[in-house]
């Protein structure tokens, strides 16, 4: 039996945080304002594994009205968030990710990421896509003061 689900984060940029993005320090002179480290791929990818599993949202298990959870890791969200998964007898087939942001670029950060991501998920690194696009400097990532993402991950019931 397979479940899909999909994920979807925003945080706004801002200045005096570091830039976290798939549980990877991202040179840059702005961050993520968020509760958490605000890593919008991770937090995409974790709505998308709960949608999966109808398990609500990432705010909801995480709410930020918790201090436990301020400046958290999403790393630390994610492994849990696995664990779930795997309680449930599932296993992640495959993710499929976007992270939007007019900049910094990406793509020299995808390797990093995935290997990161990939540890964490005991994951082939064939098994998960993250791609980098911008929006042509159209809306508020295009204006450069926010960045999102989004991910559609398939779970596969474990025999």
């Amino acid at each position: 039996m397979y479940r899909i689900g999909i994920g979807y984060d925003i945080h706004k940029l801002t200045t005096g945080r570091d830039l976290i993005i798939g549980g990877v320090k991202i040179t840059h002179e702005k961050g993520l304002l968020g509760h958490s480290d605000a890593d919008v791929l991770i937090h995409a990818i974790i709505d998308a594994m709960l949608g999966a599993l109808a398990l609500a949202d990432i705010g909801t298990l995480f709410p930020d009205t918790d201090p436990k959870y301020k400046d958290i890791d999403s790393t630390v969200l994610l492994k849990h968030v696995f664990e779930l998964i795997k309680e449930k007898n599932y296993e992640v087939e495959n993710i499929d990710s976007n992270i939007i942001a007019q900049q910094p670029k990406m793509m020299p950060y995808i390797p990093k990421m995935k290997e990161v991501l990939c540890g964490i998920l005991k994951l082939d690194t064939d098994k998960l896509s993250i791609k980098a696009k911008t929006k042509e400097k159209l809306d508020a990532v295009g204006q450069e003061l926010a960045i999102e993402s989004n991910a559609v991950v398939l779970l596969k019931k474990r025999s």
